[in-house]
């Protein structure tokens, strides 16, 4: 079943324990790439790739976890708050929902896309409520390659939330694709530093405004 599901147990508990754990220590393997809005982003290094893994560590004010969790999983609203969307939809294939996202890149670069699974398991870990998304991109026939578009075949995230006993969330969020092509390390430093950020609080004003909505 959990094959099925495409995460195991052991995933959904791993990504809640970053929650509950310090930021990564100075000097350490990660390091701190910027503090900015009350948001720290930590990378570190991979060197297959060559590219970087993040952690991002936070709090989204006036945004309950549960509401997040709602916004973050609506696709169909994402397409109205998430400039960067160029498709987003969500078939299933052989029983699994499968999700085929592509993204919006700056002129020259092509545009990327992604063909992934993900899962909400809403918990309880010593008695506090916490909602954890895990998603990791997956390759299927039905889902071939598009002309001028780069698929993004590597592509992990963790998002797990809690409540910061206000109206907010504390917020992990753990991050890794390989975009392929040949990427300016300017945009990579952008898409890190100012980005993740920006995603985050695009979300927390899409989180208001669902409230309006429903």
């Amino acid at each position: 079943m959990e094959a099925q599901r495409g995460f195991s147990e052991e995933q959904f508990q791993a990504a809640c324990r970053e929650l509950s754990q310090p930021a990564p220590a100075a000097g350490g393997a990660w390091q701190l790439l910027v503090e900015t809005m009350g948001i720290s982003i930590y990378r570190l290094y991979d060197e297959q790739s060559g590219l970087y893994e993040y952690k991002i560590f936070g709090g989204l004010a006036d945004c309950p976890p549960e509401l997040l969790a709602d916004v973050y999983m609506d696709l169909d609203y994402r397409k109205q708050w998430d400039q960067y969307v160029k498709e987003l939809s969500e078939k299933i294939y052989d029983g699994k929902r499968i999700i085929y996202w592509e993204v919006k890149y700056p002129f020259p670069l092509s545009n990327r896309d992604y063909v992934y699974i993900r899962e909400r398991r809403d918990m309880e870990v010593d008695g506090q409520k916490v909602w954890v998304m895990l998603a990791k991109s997956v390759s299927l026939p039905q889902c071939p390659e598009k002309s001028g578009i780069i698929r993004v075949n590597s592509y992990v995230q963790s998002l797990v939330l809690e409540s910061d006993g206000k109206t907010g969330s504390k917020v992990y969020m753990y991050y890794f694709d390989n975009p392929g092509g040949m990427i300016p390390s300017w945009l990579i430093n952008w898409a890190a530093k100012s980005g993740v950020p920006a995603f985050l609080k695009d979300l927390q004003k899409a989180c208001l405004n669902y409230c309006k909505k429903t």
